[in-house]
């Protein structure tokens, strides 16, 4: 469960006439933003355009607008965001980002040999059709490998769900990394020749893995399990995730964001730099 207190210290200062839509969440009501804003992102289209954030009930992210991708998504999962509506979304654009910037479309990636890949994945969020259907818009999607997306990056997301499912709850951000990956139709570093999207060499995510509880931030400890990988955005590559595994600290180092940054230092600096596991128990994975 979310922490009862979010310590989220977020500046907003929305533009005129670029104000978060309905569908925003007010940020100190966001599970997904418990253990941090890993780049504080702002909801500021003037002043940070390449880092807007955007919290929504199912996720949170910080948008790209020169790239038109996420520079990262985050969220929460347990059980209980697990249910029985399955795969019911459809892609659509991004009506909540500001009026002034351009909106990709589905039609973007068609017939470009990469797939529309979900940060947020639409299994994590299947208690209801709202809310699967709220990870179909664009702004969750990066143009990512075939081999990626439906083997490495999949097996994952159903690893993360199957922890869920055990009576664990996961606190997960992902995002991409780099210019330039090989879809079905061969090497790319952007789509859209007007627009160009960026299409990112490499996919990260993170996770944080606590069992079932209250007040999420206090029970991190110096023993939490996190897992992270970088994967490569190409195909061709391992379908096993766990040959791409990293440590947390690592994945800071290629993206230059702080991770679980409203857990106390001296636990960050525990649970960070192992791999697949704490620092103390790393031998142990």
């Amino acid at each position: 469960m979310r922490s009862a207190t979010l310590a989220c210290a977020i500046l907003i200062a929305c533009a005129a006439g670029d104000a978060p839509r309905a569908g925003a969440q007010a940020l100190d009501d966001n599970e997904n933003l418990v253990m941090g804003n890993p780049s504080n992102a702002m909801a500021d289209a003037v002043n940070s355009p390449d880092n807007f954030l955007v919290a929504r009930k199912q996720f949170a992210l910080s948008y790209n607008n020169s790239r038109m991708i996420p520079n990262w998504v985050s969220w929460h999962l347990d059980k209980g965001w697990i249910g029985g509506s399955g795969r019911r979304g459809v892609f659509r654009t991004d009506d909540e980002l500001p009026d002034s910037w351009y909106h990709v479309t589905p039609g973007d990636y068609s017939e470009t040999g990469f797939d529309r890949g979900h940060m947020c994945p639409s299994g994590d969020r299947t208690k209801t059709f709202e809310d699967n259907n709220a990870l179909f818009v664009m702004s969750n999607i990066v143009p990512q490998a075939p081999d990626n997306n439906r083997k490495t990056w999949e097996r994952l997301e159903t690893y993360c769900r199957d922890l869920a499912n055990q009576g664990n709850e996961l606190y997960i951000s992902c995002g991409p990394a780099g210019a330039g990956g090989t879809g079905g139709k061969g090497f790319r570093t952007t789509l859209n020749a007007r627009r160009r999207i960026r299409v990112p060499s490499v996919t990260w995510k993170v996770i944080l893995v606590l069992p079932e509880g209250d007040d999420d931030v206090s029970r991190v400890d110096k023993n939490s399990r996190t897992i992270a990988v970088i994967v490569p955005n190409h195909q061709g590559i391992d379908p096993d995730w766990k040959q791409y595994r990293h440590s947390v600290r690592e994945v800071e180092e290629l993206t230059g964001y702080d991770f679980f940054s409203n857990v106390p230092r001296d636990v960050q600096d525990a649970i960070e730099v192992g791999v697949d596991g704490s620092a103390e128990d790393e031998d142990n994975r």
